[in-house]
């Protein structure tokens, strides 16, 4: 009797409760990941995500082979891959855990728990993250996360029995799908090693100030815990995560200062499981806007210029260029320039949310659908439900940036332009550019303050005379949050939280 333990986005072996309860049945085990090229062809995948991933699967087979057993990798469809292991060895269950991803992920599960049904093979899932399959209440969300932290975390089995040779194939050097020519130099790098060190050295010393120096490009690629593309991918589990920070905070050593930011950190592993669970609940979020009567709000096709100028940091105005071509280079932003550019797409450009939302997609070597989808459409005032926040590129950049450091990295037109100058270098005079350059950096697509009070106004008008207050009421009930298990639905007039918590996990 075998037992095929399915990878997708848990690429471990700690506190995986599919391979622990795998292991203890003493029978042999699978551990099979299949490479899906259709999946590698959706339109919010990359290469940088596929080379995190080869990094990981590396690591787990590593892992794997210490507890006598190894990786299989197969290509393919996962019905495919499981028929032929069928055929070969007579698999009698499927263990895996739950995975909250997009449509196309989603389909593929169904698909296979019905395969799974069909030739009589037990199929069982576990949850991984604090988001709740089948919610039948929001109120009682934060308890149920709250559980799920508190559970002991499961170490990795120091035996899998292994099941024999099975001709799997090796995973570097493929690129399947649409994933080829995605150059990335500075992409964090994948495994459970590495997330662990991470975990590591941001617990001992790098958080410290934590909740004070995420929001500045030039302090976060520090400050930030960097996990998020192990979160995403699952090389280290959030419970472990959350445990660990919880008790580096508690020490009775631990500086009032320390605790302070850890407590703001284990906060945010919060946020990431509740923006999560709003497409647990409501996958059609990939798609179409939370509140549904706001989808018409942008009509007929974006303009293909201003769109193109924003993918390629080209808009003119140097902090959202800078924060582009930084990403588009390392595969990470901090979430308070994620939020900007977003917003700066959606507001001062006016462009529809869907293909912003992709190509921030493509470029996040930590793309989590959960949080993407509901964080894109936020950041375009698509809820209903949150205040709009238009961000001024240049008071953004005089305050997160104010010497010019992160935009002369980042943009090399302006590395001569003196800090007074370098946040709004359209408005250098001709001699100023002979002196210091600038020349060669393209003018502003438009005037941001203009564009931006035309959206505020286009935004309110379109919700008087569109936006319901039933339908506002509907997403408030599914969607809303809830600070506590003692709080009760929101009323639709209440306030959304705390900007530093409407955030991505960073």
């Amino acid at each position: 009797m075998t037992t095929v333990v399915w990878f997708k986005r848990d690429l471990r072996t700690r506190d995986h409760a599919p391979l622990v309860a795998a292991a203890n049945l003493g029978e042999p085990v699978i551990a099979l990941y299949v490479i899906e090229d259709d999946y590698w062809q959706q339109p919010d995948t990359s290469g940088r995500q596929w080379c995190f991933i080869q990094d990981s699967l590396d690591d787990l087979d590593k892992q794997l082979r210490k507890a006598g057993n190894q990786l299989v990798v197969l290509r393919g469809t996962v019905i495919g891959a499981l028929s032929e292991l069928k055929a070969s060895h007579a698999i009698e269950r499927v263990f895996c855990h739950q995975e909250t991803g997009g449509q196309w992920t989603f389909e593929r599960d169904k698909a296979v728990i019905k395969w799974c049904s069909d030739n009589q093979i037990e199929f069982r899932e576990w949850n991984q993250f604090g988001v709740v399959r089948r919610l039948k209440d929001r109120d009682i969300w934060d308890k149920a996360w709250t559980e799920l932290m508190k559970q002991p975390v499961l170490e990795a089995p120091g035996s899998v029995p292994f099941a024999g040779a099975i001709q799997g194939i090796t995973w570097r050097g493929i690129e399947p799908g649409a994933t080829a020519a995605d150059r990335c130099p500075d992409r964090q790098t994948g495994g459970s090693i590495r997330g662990e060190t991470l975990l590591a050295s941001f617990l001992e010393r790098r958080c410290v100030g934590y909740q004070y120096n995420i929001s500045s490009p030039n302090t976060a690629v520090r400050a930030c815990s960097r996990l998020s593309p192990h979160i995403a991918y699952g090389t280290v589990s959030l419970r472990e995560i959350y445990q660990q920070a919880k008790a580096a905070g508690n020490h009775r050593t631990t500086l009032p200062r320390k605790q302070k930011s850890l407590t703001s950190f284990r906060s945010r592993l919060h946020w990431h499981c509740h923006f999560i669970q709003k497409l647990e609940d409501e996958p059609e979020l990939e798609f179409r806007a939370m509140h549904r009567e706001l989808e018409g709000m942008k009509t007929g096709p974006n303009d293909s210029e201003r769109l193109q100028r924003w993918q390629q940091g080209q808009t003119g105005w140097p902090l959202v260029d800078a924060c582009m071509r930084s990403l588009q280079h390392t595969g990470w932003l901090n979430f308070r320039m994620r939020a900007m550019l977003m917003a700066v797409a959606s507001y001062q450009l006016w462009l529809h949310w869907r293909e912003p939302a992709l190509h921030l997609a493509r470029l996040f070597t930590d793309f989590e659908p959960g949080i993407h989808y509901s964080q894109t459409q936020m950041q375009s005032g698509l809820t209903g439900i949150n205040a709009l926040r238009i961000y001024n590129p240049v008071l953004q950049s005089q305050k997160l940036d104010p010497h010019g450091e992160f935009i002369r990295r980042w943009i090399p037109e302006l590395a001569g332009v003196p800090e007074e100058m370098i946040h709004t270098p359209w408005l250098m005079t001709p001699a100023q550019k002979a002196k210091f350059g600038g020349n060669t950096y393209i003018a502003p697509v438009c005037d941001h303050e203009q564009a931006a009070r035309a959206a505020r106004k286009a935004v309110g008008d379109f919700r008087k005379q569109h936006v319901s207050r039933e339908e506002t009421g509907r997403v408030l009930h599914r969607h809303g949050s809830r600070k506590g298990p003692h709080q009760t639905r929101p009323k639709p007039a209440s306030q959304p939280p705390p900007d530093n918590q409407l955030s991505l996990f960073d």
